[in-house]
């Protein structure tokens, strides 16, 4: 079956839709306990690149289950008035996934512009797993 609709062109229509903040505001957010830094990253994207400090964990084939509290796999960080700042690599994922959970009715979510990559190129804090 032929793609009727390209993922860039999901993308964009998602950027329309969502709240971006650049990377320097994330790390802000999350230094004034403002928001939640949520990695969609693989693990295996994790153990070679690294990890932003205290951001959670959740995988990108799990997020919906983790975010809808009727879900047997919720989690409780998705519970919370706290901002939602969504990042995965590069941004594509994660401007999805915004969009994603916006449609679920979470008004919190915020997609972090350049993800991952973009918080290592500006020199921000990274750990790295062992």
């Amino acid at each position: 079956m032929p793609v009727t609709q390209p993922v860039s062109e999901m993308i964009a229509a998602a950027r329309l839709l969502i709240n971006q903040v650049s990377v320097h505001e994330a790390a802000e957010l999350q230094r004034l306990d403002a928001a939640i830094l949520i990695d969609l990253r693989d693990v295996r994207e994790l153990q070679k690149m690294g990890i932003v400090p205290r951001a959670f964990h959740a995988p990108r084939g799990m997020l919906e289950f983790w975010a809808d509290p009727d879900s047997p796999y919720h989690k409780p960080v998705f519970r919370t008035d706290k901002k939602l700042v969504l990042f995965c690599a590069s941004g594509l994922r994660s401007a999805l996934a915004a969009r994603t959970l916006q449609d679920m009715g979470m008004d919190n979510v915020l997609d972090m512009e350049g993800g991952f990559t973009e918080w290592k190129m500006q020199d921000l804090p990274v750990d790295y797993l062992t």
